[in-house]
């Protein structure tokens, strides 16, 4: 029987996220503390003290959160913020696919080296489980459907190159210096808070602004789409099953769309079934670099910690549809978001 913590048992527990500003992570900081978690939120620095998209959580579930402004390329902020900490979430990370076209060595800084020193971080300092955020971009274009953990690394952008070293370093030391650490490899998540660099909210933004043709990067790839409520839910899952440790687990629907039919989607959820959908060149991946296919196989989660997806597309679509009509103003529709 696989060991499986209920959210009851998170009550008074201490938890760091890091990268608690992104979508994500702001999704999982407002999980836990509702879980009954202390949790400390590691937020990027910057001089407007901007927390991201913590500010988007209820300012109720926000007050019970120690937000900590630092950079996970430091490795003594990094220790200071994991210590007092039983577990890590790790998920700070740069994600943009696109920029790291532009500036790669930034994703090696964050992505590779950010990763390291949390983990000799809570190596140090006895971190009970560390669940370390990986991608399914590090597949690359399926060899075969559904992708199970075992599925060949492809590095086919400088960002799942980083990610994949990122992963390796998590698992060496789990093999190396018994830490207790998991692998998280979430699909294509979706939902309330995510930026327009992102394929569901760039469609829903140019929608609900009235756009009569909504422009697009490649329409033929397939994506796996889970809410981020079920992402949530599967960090929380794995954190907490002992047979995750030392494992690679896909946190996915195993249903893919293609990108063409999604955003027809998006458009009918939000009412405006008609508009025009076309590539942009200008949003285009090097033709190498494309990712064609990722669907998860998502087995092993069900069998290691018991979580499978809840949340219907449609319905979450809905989802970010009324996020982004009540939101368009931090949209800026008509231009592309690197």
């Amino acid at each position: 029987m696989t060991a499986v913590r209920t959210s009851d048992d998170w009550a008074g527990r201490s938890v760091l996220v890091t990268g608690a500003g992104g979508f994500i992570g702001s999704h999982l900081t407002e999980r836990l503390v509702r879980a009954g978690a202390r949790v400390r939120a590691m937020v990027r620095y910057n001089g407007r003290s901007d927390v991201g998209m913590l500010a988007d959580v209820p300012a109720e579930v926000r007050g019970s959160v120690e937000i900590v402004h630092s950079d996970v390329t430091d490795p003594f902020a990094v220790r200071r913020a994991v210590a007092g900490c039983d577990t890590v979430f790790h998920l700070a990370a740069l994600i943009a696919i696109p920029y790291s076209y532009v500036a790669p060595a930034s994703y090696v800084a964050t992505n590779v080296t950010g990763t390291l020193n949390v983990l000799e971080a809570a190596r140090d300092l006895d971190v009970t489980r560390v669940v370390h955020t990986s991608t399914s971009e590090t597949y690359g274009t399926a060899r075969y459907t559904p992708i199970d953990e075992q599925h060949p690394m492809q590095p086919q952008s400088p960002y799942s190159a980083s990610k994949i070293s990122a992963d390796a370093l998590a698992e060496s030391f789990h093999r190396s210096f018994d830490l207790p650490v998991a692998v998280i490899r979430p699909f294509n998540t979706y939902g309330p808070r995510q930026s327009a660099r992102a394929v569901i909210p760039t469609v829903a933004a140019q929608v609900v602004a009235g756009r009569d043709r909504i422009a697009l990067g490649d329409l033929r790839p397939v994506r796996d789409l889970t809410h981020v409520a079920d992402t949530t839910a599967g960090f929380l899952a794995v954190a907490g099953a002992d047979a995750c440790v030392g494992q690679v687990t896909n946190i996915g629907s195993g249903r893919g769309i293609a990108i063409g039919d999604l955003a027809r989607l998006v458009a009918e959820v939000a009412g405006r079934p008609g508009v025009e959908i076309v590539a942009d060149d200008q949003r285009l991946r090097p033709a190498r670099s494309e990712v064609f296919e990722l669907v998860a196989a998502t087995g092993r989660a069900r069998e290691r910690c018991g979580w499978q997806p809840t949340v219907p597309l449609r319905e979450g679509l809905a989802d970010v549809v009324e996020y982004v009509r009540a939101h368009l103003d931090r949209f800026d529709v008509d231009r592309y978001t690197v």
